[in-house]
């Protein structure tokens, strides 16, 4: 283990992570609030990032240096991140604030808090632009804007970056980081814009294209969405919300040109396949609960939308729906985005591998002499990729189940419990009963707490970085 180059990776990681809280810092000057949160907070990561910055170490950096690295500096992003929450005041303990802040990170949107309307402006935004920094990675933001990190950037691109396969959109790793935060800077300006014209206001607009952007979630609302009481808004949102679920490789191959290559992904069909038929399902399922078709139709896309890309916002309470339609979107908690997107859970890619793999497997029983393969967008895949498949999903139930049992300690209802860690570790926000999308977190203990946010940063990282740093053999130098 080059441990010297994981820890100035992460030093620099964190000093632009320190830079990054300068803007909630002016947002608080601009409202004429307090800004001591950020001005402990920002001298603190920096001179942290800045020692670590200084080691000395030479360039040997594999794939298990990436994974450490990945893991250390979210685990770090959200002690430090929990900082301005701690400082304001508004949260009960260090453990409610850790928990608060990688949920931003992580895009996942569970929350502590009873209500969130008398958080100052600062803390607010501070609060939504965590999401908007996790959403592509802090560490991809590290490596567009120091691409000499003296390090193989691929290999962290490819232990933050989520999917079975990371691929570079142009031979150098900070170009193709660019690449991303440009695309993702690009559609987050148009939703401001489009939720500015559809009449909410500059900041609301802002926070909330946050939250979308990341598929984070995190509203500034006690009611989330559902409180601007506008059909235009839900529309707008819930169209983002799906953009900012598809692979962002294909908007790049958009816009080079190649539109047909990209409307023949495999996983884009699938993941629009899932997104219909839900929403029709649900539409039916919930039509005697509302007044018109229209209005039927507008909630089912909205909370199809806001599960399945993993952001957590609300525009009606589904809790309240028929067994059916939250057991539809209990299930659409595992399947998740596209790889390659801002959205969390198992991907579309993966549980599309998965189910080829069960067609390999009967035809095999059927013609066990044939040569049966399994492709993606007309890619045969190796057996590797498939085993790589086959042990994540594993590891994701297995980690479902345990941290299930180990919250149950609180003695609550198995619904709120597993869907609670559901939410967690797929980034996805509020699950079912207490921590429904007009409940919270705020009923667990401090352990539990710890827990799921461990939970979060799992499922943010797609379960070997956190694994690899916790195992012995890591650490070795060898």
């Amino acid at each position: 283990m080059n441990l010297r180059l994981v820890l100035k990776v992460t030093g620099k990681t964190l000093m632009v992570g320190a830079i990054s809280m300068l803007i909630p810092m002016l947002v608080s000057l601009l409202y004429r609030e307090d800004p001591t949160p950020f001005l402990i907070t920002i001298p603190l990561m920096m001179v942290a990032g800045f020692l670590l910055s200084l080691l000395k170490s030479d360039d040997h950096f594999f794939p298990r240096e990436g994974f450490c690295a990945v893991a250390l500096i979210w685990l770090l992003m959200g002690a430090f991140g929990a900082l301005p929450f701690y400082f304001s005041g508004y949260f009960p303990s260090y453990i409610d604030c850790f928990f608060e802040a990688v949920s931003g990170f992580t895009t996942t949107g569970s929350s502590i808090l009873t209500a969130v309307e008398p958080l100052p402006y600062g803390i607010l935004f501070w609060r939504s632009f965590t999401h908007w920094l996790g959403g592509m990675g802090v560490l991809i933001l590290t490596i567009a804007l120091l691409p000499s990190l003296g390090a193989r950037t691929l290999h962290l691109m490819k232990a933050e970056s989520p999917g079975p396969v990371v691929s570079k959109l142009v031979p150098k790793s900070s170009q193709s980081s660019k690449i991303l935060y440009g695309i993702y800077c690009g559609l987050t300006i148009i939703q401001v814009l489009c939720l500015r014209l559809a009449g909410m206001p500059w900041f609301d607009s802002i926070v909330n294209s946050f939250a979308t952007a990341g598929t984070g979630g995190f509203a500034i609302k006690n009611s989330s969405i559902a409180a601007y009481g506008s059909p235009a808004i839900e529309i707008i949102i819930t169209i983002f919300m799906l953009l900012f679920s598809v692979n962002f490789s294909l908007y790049f191959l958009i816009l080079c040109g190649k539109v047909r290559q990209a409307l023949r992904s495999d996983e884009l069909r699938f993941f629009l396949a899932v997104v219909a038929v839900s929403i029709l399902l649900i539409t039916i399922n919930i039509s005697s609960l509302y007044d018109t078709l229209g209005e039927s139709i507008r909630h089912a896309a909205f909370q199809v939308g806001t599960v399945i890309s993993t952001t957590g916002f609300a525009s009606t309470d589904f809790n309240l729906w028929p067994e059916f339609s939250r057991v539809l979107l209990v299930l659409l908690m595992f399947i998740g985005a596209c790889a390659g997107s801002t959205g969390g859970a198992i991907k579309c890619s993966r549980v599309l591998i998965l189910l080829r793999c069960i067609r390999r497997e009967i035809r095999q029983v059927i013609h066990p002499r044939a040569v049966n393969v399994v492709k993606l967008d007309g890619r045969v895949l190796d057996e590797t990729s498939l085993r790589s498949v086959h042990i994540f999903f594993a590891a994701y139930m297995l980690i479902t189940m345990t941290a299930t049992l180990l919250i149950s300690v609180d003695n609550y209802s198995f619904g709120t419990t597993f869907t609670a860690v559901v939410a967690c570790i797929g980034n996805i926000g509020p699950g079912l009963e207490l921590v429904g999308p007009m409940g919270n977190f705020s009923i667990f203990s401090g352990f539990s707490k710890l827990v799921l946010s461990l939970c979060m940063i799992i499922g943010r990282l797609e379960i070997l970085p956190i694994l690899v740093l916790f195992s012995g053999n890591a650490w070795k130098r060898s």
